[in-house]
């Protein structure tokens, strides 16, 4: 049954991530778009904690943690999402329904394969700066598309309490821009149109550790890097004056985009199946992510930093009789320095995320939901404030493969 559901995932959403827009944030508009959460809804709604071994719930932001598999688990999600985007005179709304991953991990004795696919960035945005008075310039910006990432990892168990482990990403999508100017009174317009075709590889490495702090209390950690790698871009632009076009030459036709290094170190203690409280923090470089059609003097780029603190609470999940004693509730709160200033304010994301996992009665697994809700950017030296609230839903199968049959 799941080799089937996998299948369908996979032809559906191969097509729903070229076709989506992943966010509608005007801050998309610098380098390679928003950037995107890397991991499982079941870890979102801790805000990113993920420093447990599981055993039936896949972690894809730790390679290590494919080593501690019990069974073939293979996970989906998606999210819908409003945006209430103001600055200090006007405010907007905005919707997005997206793809959030698609993976499947399978155990091997003492080692573990993950693979799958999850967005990286998403660019969205439709921003327009009208004047009215005669002789005032008109503008109307429109971006879209973003970078997807395919990856595929190993996991080691070294000994029953740590492993250590390792994916190569593959990243490729697309960016196109589209600015419209026009001259109040004047009927020409101005048309540019930018598209970018991007592509790269980058390497994951990560080691998870857990002990016994004496008989019901467990220790966790995580720790894994990734390397700084670069992107390559394939840049064309049109310019059209009154729809007649007239391809630009002199542009530069590639361009190498840099990937910042980054860190991500967990810690946290609970008691098995039971329940966990656990803290993440990441730092990250400053990349080089401007391309020439979105570089401007007054932006400019800083080291990236997360600091999070989460976990769950199942109050029995063994229960025989008492379906609500086996949902796992999930809380957690995040900030994060995005690594971005314009008008020399840093544009920090400030939220909580809530959620619950609910088993699928019979088996190991499980429909998963989630709420996150926070902010990001600030109404501040002309900035616009963005006020999130994010519905998440996801979906993790697990079944045994590989069993040899002891009847014909």
């Amino acid at each position: 049954m799941i080799k089937k559901i996998i299948i369908s995932a996979c032809l559906l959403i191969s097509f729903v991530s070229f076709a989506q827009q992943g966010t509608s944030s005007p801050y998309s508009f610098y380098g390679i778009g928003e950037s995107r959460f890397k991991g499982t809804l079941e870890n979102r709604s801790m805000a990113g904690v993920a420093v447990e071994q599981d055993s039936i719930h896949l972690n894809i932001e730790n390679p290590a943690s494919y080593a501690s598999l019990g069974q073939t688990t293979f996970t989906v999600g998606g999210t819908f999402g409003t945006n209430n985007i103001k600055s200090s005179t006007e405010s907007s709304k905005a919707q997005r329904s997206t793809f959030d991953y698609l993976a499947l991990g399978i155990p091997m004795g003492k080692f573990g394969a993950g693979f799958g696919l999850v967005p990286l960035s998403s660019v969205g945005y439709k921003i327009s700066d009208l004047n009215p008075t005669q002789g005032g310039v008109n503008s109307q910006l429109e971006g879209k598309g973003g970078v997807n990432k395919v990856f595929l990892g190993l996991g080691y168990k070294i000994t029953p309490k740590w492993n250590i482990g390792a994916d190569v990403q593959y990243n490729f999508g697309k960016i196109s821009t589209t600015t419209i100017e026009a001259v109040t009174g004047v009927q020409s317009a101005t048309r540019e149109t930018n598209a970018s075709e991007l592509s790269g590889v980058n390497f994951n490495i990560g080691t998870m550790y857990q002990t016994k702090i004496d008989k019901k209390l467990n220790l966790y950690t995580s720790l894994n890097y990734t390397f700084a790698s670069t992107l390559t871009s394939d840049s064309s632009r049109i310019i059209e004056v009154d729809g007649d076009p007239d391809e630009v030459t002199g542009d530069p036709v590639e361009n190498t985009l840099k990937l910042p290094n980054k860190i991500t170190f967990g810690a946290g203690v609970g008691e098995a199946r039971k329940w966990l409280v656990g803290t993440t923090i990441a730092f990250q470089g400053d990349g080089k992510l401007n391309n020439y059609y979105n570089s401007s003097d007054n932006v400019r780029y800083e080291k990236y930093s997360k600091y999070a603190v989460g976990g769950y609470y199942v109050p029995n999940y063994s229960s025989f009789s008492s379906y609500f004693s086996r949902i796992t509730y999930r809380a957690g709160l995040k900030f994060e320095k995005t690594g971005l200033i314009v008008n020399n304010e840093s544009i920090n994301d400030v939220g909580m995320s809530l959620g619950a996992g609910f088993p699928i009665t019979g088996t190991f697994s499980n429909v998963n939901f989630g709420i996150e809700f926070g902010k990001k950017g600030t109404t501040s030296a002309g900035l616009v404030q963005e006020n999130y609230l994010n519905f998440s839903l996801s979906f993790s199968f697990n079944d045994k493969w590989f069993v040899k049959s002891k009847f014909n």
